[in-house]
This record gives C-alpha cells, structure tokens and sequence, in this order.
C-alpha cells in the first residue's frame, strides 16, 4: 500500500483577519533607480576624462607659455593663441602649406598648416591675432590642423584710427571714420 503525503491545510491566522495584505511588487526599488542613475554618471565622467570628448580637453595657452617649457608641450594637442608677425606669411605650394609665425611678450613660435585654403581675414597688415590648434613638433615648430583668425574689434580700430595709422581694409577715397566699403555700387552713381 503507498502512503500519500498530503498537503497540510493552511488555515488562516485569526489575528490577521480583516488586515488587507498587499501584493507583492514587481517593480524594481527606487534605490535601484537611483543606482543605475549613478552608474550611468561614473561611465560618463570616466569617458570625458579618457579622451573620448575629443578636443573638449583641449589646454589654451599663449605663445611665451609654450616657448618657457616647449618639452612640456611636445606632441600634446593644444591651442596657441599669438599675434602674426607682420611679414612671416610664406606659402608653398608641393606640399601645400602655410607657415607664419604669432609672437606673444617678445617670444615668438614658428606655425606650419599643412592645407591649402585658410579663412579669408587671416592676412598679413591687419594687426590680427592667431589661434591655432595642433600639436608641437621635436623640433619645437607648431603643427597647426586649425588656424583661427581674429580681427581687432571696431573699437580697437577706431583707436588705431585715432593714432594715425593707416587701415589697410579701407578702399581708396573712403572715409577712414566709415565702415570699410566693399566696393558695391550704393545706386547714386551715374543718375543724372
């Protein structure tokens, strides 16, 4: 003869009647949120920090930071930021370059951009200062991939103006004190 075993009865326990019990949840808990969250953080600030942000990181300096301690900065990306030096504007032609150099406090730092168009405003007689980015060679020459040309402002213009120096951008017969003319006909020439 085989012996069953048998389930034992629940009975319920008379203390909890009338107590409602709530189901039980099966939605993560909010610490787990709140976990995730940070996690997704840490992988974030851990990406910027190892060079996946690309240039984010970039380190800005003048040109007599850079020549002080030029090893220091010696094949690491960096923006250098000098005035032209009036003149130093070559280019060749095979291989395409451009090479110049910016002067910031008496140093000076020779420039190559290895392209052959760069911005319209970078030229020489305008007073400009220069940001390149790139990278410094061994032989203490700057590797430019990009070159920013900044103008001077129109206030600083005007106080050029106001010092006798002479506005290269201005056309001949234009007033010095009026925004540079571009040489388009304003209508009033030739009507009779």
């Amino acid at each position: 003869m085989a012996v069953t075993e048998q389930e034992p009865e629940l009975t319920p326990d008379p203390q909890l009647e009338g107590v409602e019990v709530e189901p039980e949840d099966d939605h993560p808990s909010p610490m787990w949120k709140v976990a995730v969250v940070f996690c997704a953080l840490g992988v974030g600030v851990i990406a910027l920090l190892s060079g996946v942000g690309g240039d984010a990181f970039v380190y800005s300096k003048m040109v007599h930071e850079v020549t002080a301690d030029p090893e220091g900065f010696v094949g690491r990306e960096i923006r250098v930021e000098g005035d032209l030096v009036p003149g130093s504007i070559e280019h060749r032609e095979e291989p395409c370059e451009w090479r110049f150099e910016i002067e910031k406090q008496g140093e000076v730092l020779p420039v190559r951009f290895g392209h052959c168009v760069v911005p319209d405003t970078f030229r020489d007689g305008f007073g400009i200062s220069v940001v390149a980015q790139g990278e410094l060679d061994g032989d203490h020459i700057f590797i430019a991939s990009d070159i920013i040309p900044r103008c001077p402002s129109k206030y600083e213009m005007q106080q050029r103006l106001e010092n006798g120096e002479e506005m290269p951008h201005l056309m001949p017969g234009s007033d010095a004190g009026a925004a540079p003319r571009l040489g388009l006909p304003t209508g009033d020439e030739g009507t009779p």
